[in-house]
């Protein structure tokens, strides 16, 4: 009796690699890239250099954008205009040199990415976008830190804005007019402070500068030489309780070394003394000119 055969199963073909997939869909536009004009050849350029990018690995991708950018460039696709949209106080030389991209250099040779990160570096700067206008323009929008408070800290004066960031590269003086904090800790905690003073405009009048002490509370500095001792935490109240004085005895006016809001059920007041340098309170030095 002749032994039976099993039937033969069917050879099943292995799937190409994700890399020659991509290759043979790149092929299939090459015929149209090619009927393109400048745009059409630029198209197959990327598409050949996005297989070269892909046959060696991912960490080529870098010297693929050169180089691409570099093919297309004598197409014509280079940048002709830099449009900078939202600057106010960013020195202009310093954001150029961030953004890395000048008129006549390939549109397509740079990260956007990569540029928008360093442009965002920058100490004004609280976010940006870049973007690619073809053929040859290059857009900056930024959104620039607004100075909020002039802080004054061993002698040296920097700008913060609302949120405590340090603001540089601009000369302090152009903003003298701006509220003054001292000491450490204090631009983390300005924004509070100086709000509440703002919904008392008679007293922000006499105020010279805001003492952080010992990172915990505030002093305020009036321009009669007075200290004016807040409590933790409860500026708000406290001020409300020192306009109410103020608006019935002229409390601000008269010679005190000391007005004492620390206690919620008493106002404490100590007369004008000869203080010895140990006994002096921390106070700001001059604003900046």
């Amino acid at each position: 009796m002749p032994r039976m055969r099993a039937p033969r199963q069917a050879a099943v073909p292995d799937r190409p690699p994700a890399w020659k997939l991509l290759i043979r869909r790149l092929r299939r536009f090459r015929r149209a890239a090619l009927m393109g004009g400048a745009g059409g050849l630029a198209l197959l350029i990327g598409a050949l250099l996005v297989r070269q990018a892909v046959t060696e690995g991912p960490n080529s991708l870098g010297s693929v954008r050169e180089r691409f950018g570099r093919a297309t460039a004598g197409l014509g696709l280079v940048v002709t205009n830099v449009v900078i949209e939202g600057r106010a106080n960013t020195p202009e030389p310093l954001l150029r040199a961030a953004l890395g991209v000048s008129p006549g250099d390939p549109i397509l040779g740079f990260s956007v990415a990569a540029a928008r990160a360093r442009v965002e570096s920058l100490s004004w700067v609280a976010s940006a976008a870049v973007e690619r206008r073809l053929p040859g323009t290059v857009v900056v929008a930024l959104t620039e830190r607004r100075p909020y408070a002039i802080w004054q800290r061993e002698g040296r004066f920097v700008l913060i804005d609302r949120q405590g960031q340090m603001v540089e590269g601009e000369d302090v003086a152009h903003f003298r007019d701006l509220p003054l904090v001292v000491g450490a800790g204090a631009p983390a905690r300005a924004e509070a402070l100086l709000d509440a003073l703002a919904k008392h405009p008679k007293l922000a009048t006499h105020v010279v500068a805001a003492v952080r002490v010992a990172e915990r509370r505030w002093n305020l500095h009036l321009a009669s030489g007075t200290d004016v001792l807040l409590p933790e935490d409860h500026e708000a109240a406290a001020l409300d309780r020192l306009e109410s004085f103020e608006a019935a005895h002229g409390l601000l006016e008269r010679p005190l070394q000391t007005v004492d809001l620390r206690l919620p059920d008493r106002l404490v007041l100590r007369p004008r003394a000869t203080e010895t340098p140990a006994e002096a309170p921390a106070r700001p030095t001059r604003r900046p000119t």
